[in-house]
């Protein structure tokens, strides 16, 4: 969370098209924060895209430059494994955005499928707010971190912080007094 990942996802689709590639941005279906067919960033950019699912089921062997997959995390493992087998088949660059790690520090499956499949895996570094590299996202309930609920509950800022370990592991969201 904080990260940018969402911002780079669509800066990285900007420069693909301003050289003329063909790309599509694409996110989980059930990612629906910023309407049903769009991604925003916090920072306010925003693009159209499609639904993963929806696009993979459909595809036909059209020809694209670039697959951009925002909030990778939230895909079935099933839908990583197509989006290896367009690389493999169509040798269509695939390039996937979104956290490794829910709010209880647990793999997504999404995300671990990526970790399994993937040729690259860069990390987006943020800070937690002591400055030290953030790895952990603590959900915020009431003021308070939370570690027990639901895998998935979409939320930005709100209901979400990004930790350092030594944070994250003492339950600590500001700075005490």
């Amino acid at each position: 969370m904080g990260s940018s990942k969402t911002a780079n996802a669509l800066m990285v689709r900007y420069n693909y098209v301003e050289k003329g590639k063909k790309v599509v941005l694409l996110k989980p279906k059930c990612e629906n924060r910023d309407g049903e067919k769009t991604i925003r960033s916090r920072i306010g950019l925003e693009d159209p895209c499609e639904f993963a699912e929806e696009f993979l089921e459909q595809y036909s062997g059209e020809h694209y430059d670039c697959i951009i997959v925002d909030e990778v995390q939230f895909l079935a493992a099933e839908v990583i494994n197509r989006l290896s087998d367009l690389v493999d088949t169509y040798g269509i660059t695939v390039i996937c955005y979104g956290l490794r790690t829910d709010f209880r520090s647990e793999l997504f499956p999404g995300a671990k499928r990526l970790m399994e499949l993937a040729d690259d895996i860069e990390q987006i570094k943020t800070i937690c707010w002591c400055g030290k590299r953030a790895h952990f996202n603590a959900r915020i309930l009431n003021g308070e971190m939370v570690t027990e609920g639901e895998q998935v509950q979409l939320g930005g800022n709100e209901s979400y912080m990004a930790l350092c370990r030594k944070h994250y592991k003492e339950r600590q969201i500001k700075p005490q007094k």
